[in-house]
């Protein structure tokens, strides 16, 4: 373990008392940290008690100004998608072990939320957990699906998936993808699709993520 990449980024603790969750942000292919955390204001709503933190990617995404990635990506074929999420899957799974010891937390405890490339991590890490985590929320992102990949799933939280109908970077059929997928598969599964939305969060689909944090 001890050569897999250490990940760093900003972290909000609750202001006063103890946190009684923690929320895990992954970021978007190019982007970094700082961009999620922002969203933390909003999400606090929901979970005023919980840790947020933001780690960078572990790959510096070449071409992007203080941009990461956690696995290289050309196309969105379901080859270099797979191939990319084995590779940095034990990096994020390792940096969850590190945050859930540093609160003496639980699976159960932990919330992620992913954008895009983080979509991706989130989905597939959550899943194989050793026990049930609190949630996932995937914005505009896919699931990578390998062969016989219900066999691997050892946790099974609830999920909500959020797409812009427009998104011109991750197909929105790729959220349909994985909404069928999991939904097929058993796991207590829900999605929302935002108008007029491309490649972001619009107004609608962050809504709807604060109220399913506030149920989880």
């Amino acid at each position: 373990m001890s050569e897999l990449p250490q990940l760093n980024g900003p972290r909000i603790e609750p202001e006063n008392g103890k946190p009684e969750k923690l929320v895990i942000l992954c970021h978007g292919f190019g982007s970094n940290g700082d961009d999620l955390i922002g969203l933390v204001p909003h999400l606090k709503r929901a979970l005023p008690n919980a840790v947020y933190v933001s780690p960078n990617a572990p790959e510096i995404c070449y071409g992007a100004p203080n941009g990461y990635q956690w696995f290289p990506l050309s196309t969105l074929s379901k080859e270099e998608r797979l191939v990319g999420t084995l590779k940095a899957a034990p990096t994020l799974d390792h940096f969850i072990d590190q945050e859930l010891e540093r609160y003496g937390f639980e699976d159960k405890d932990l919330i992620l939320v992913g954008f895009s490339q983080g979509t991706m991590m989130s989905l597939h890490v959550g899943l194989r957990r050793k026990s049930d985590i609190g949630g996932i929320v995937g914005f505009s992102g896919a699931m990578t699906l390998p062969e016989n990949w219900e066999a691997e799933i050892t946790s099974k939280p609830p999920v909500l998936l959020v797409h812009g109908d427009v998104d011109n970077v991750v197909p929105v059929q790729m959220m349909h993808e994985a909404f069928i997928a999991l939904k097929e598969f058993g796991i207590d599964v829900e999605n929302h699709v935002s108008p007029s939305v491309m490649h972001n969060i619009g107004p609608d689909g962050l809504q709807k993520a604060m109220e399913f944090l506030a149920k989880a």
